[in-house]
């Protein structure tokens, strides 16, 4: 399907990012799915490359580019490719994290953190899950006290993405323990700081390469400088960055699905059964015909999801249409495909077995399908 919204500049980064995609991260992801975590030096050399921190002020090292399109193809290669596990590392960092820094972060913070960032010197990583909240983040109770110039922060998180490589964790946690939403502050904790360890590189169904940790803090004393934005305000930041998330979500989801339709289209013409190529049959026709279908009219509106988040017009309602809409269509899509390999589809030798333990995890993280119908729901005054 002919794709409207991007132009020579953008062809130009997707070659860019393919390059390194291909070069750097494919030939590396089957040690790091057998190994749990990524090397650390791909940060590096993404940052290098400039593909990090793309909307980053110039002056700090970033790309200084306000365009989510050029966020967007990363995201698209490095799924295109088969690399959800290696490749949300990467997308985490750039995608979820960065903004938290850019939007709330104060020009003191914003110096002494984003050029690390950009650089890939300094990975970083959010915490907003806890054993037992799950997706009621209001509930939480991992408690920062303030003590003079400090905040001493005692709890626990869990589901952490990239909890082993980050150097910045922002952490959500309970400022005003008496309130729920207003009570929350988000608070940047070093890795280095005396109490902060990490427990379990936890075992996945999917995601292999990509390192899920449990974080814990024991009186871990950090400087009141680290509050990002205003105290009790973290809920409402979550609120303003989480469409972003979601948004991301459907992108990688979307092109997960793209690449492994067309792998198994290459798939249903080269295999041969009843001495013709599968792809002869009318069902395989007609399934690939409905996935195909589907996944162009997905694409359009993912197109002009990313248009209105350029346009500062996405709205929260928006976003969760998209994900959860995308990502269950990934499910199906990668469902059936998996079926058109028949038995080799189950065989860890083919990249669908891959993608299908990769893309179950879609539904969930980043809020859940239910959470999103929920958002919707709300917004239409339900």
């Amino acid at each position: 399907m002919q794709r409207t919204m991007f132009d020579e500049d953008h062809d130009l980064f997707r070659e860019a990012v393919r390059a390194f995609v291909e070069n750097e991260l494919v030939p590396n992801d089957p040690a790091w799915e057998a190994n749990g975590i990524v090397d650390r030096d791909i940060f590096n050399r993404a940052g290098a490359l400039g593909f990090l921190g793309i909307d980053a002020p110039e002056a700090l090292g970033g790309g200084g580019v306000r365009d989510f399109r050029f966020q967007a193809i990363l995201d698209e290669e490095l799924l295109y490719a088969n690399l959800a596990g290696t490749g949300l590392g990467l997308s985490l960092h750039n995608d979820v994290c960065f903004p938290y820094f850019l939007e709330l972060g104060s020009d003191e913070q914003q110096a002494r953190w984003i050029p690390g960032m950009c650089r890939g010197d300094l990975v970083a990583a959010i915490a907003m899950t806890e054993p037992g909240t799950g997706s009621d983040l209001a509930s939480m109770r991992t408690a920062a006290v303030r003590d003079g110039d400090d905040f001493v922060i005692n709890g626990a998180k869990t589901f952490i993405s990239n909890g082993f490589v980050a150097d910045l964790v922002i952490v959500a946690c309970k400022t005003d323990p008496t309130q729920r939403h207003t009570g929350m502050s988000l608070i940047v904790v070093e890795s280095d700081r005396p109490g902060f360890r990490r427990g379990r590189n936890l075992e996945k169904i999917g995601l292999h390469a990509q390192d899920t940790a449990e974080l814990f803090f024991d009186d871990v004393r950090v400087p009141a400088a680290n509050l990002l934005g205003d105290e009790g305000a973290g809920f409402r930041g979550l609120v303003q960055l989480l469409p972003r998330e979601r948004l991301s979500l459907a992108i990688s989801g979307l092109a997960s699905a793209v690449g492994t339709f067309e792998r198994t289209l290459e798939y249903v013409k080269d295999r041969h059964a009843f001495g013709q190529p599968i792809g002869a049959f009318q069902n395989t026709r007609f399934r690939m015909a409905e996935m195909k279908t589907e996944l162009d009219i997905a694409q359009v509106f993912v197109d002009q999801q990313v248009l209105a988040y350029n346009d500062a017009t996405l709205t929260a309602e928006d976003a969760a249409e998209a994900k959860w809409w995308v990502t269950e269509l990934q499910g199906r899509v990668v469902d059936t495909c998996l079926q058109l390999h028949g038995g080799y589809g189950y065989m860890e030798e083919y990249p669908i077995a891959k993608t299908w333990r990769d893309a179950r995890i879609q539904r969930i993280y980043g809020g859940t399908t239910e959470i999103m119908k929920e958002i919707i729901g709300r917004g239409l005054g339900l």
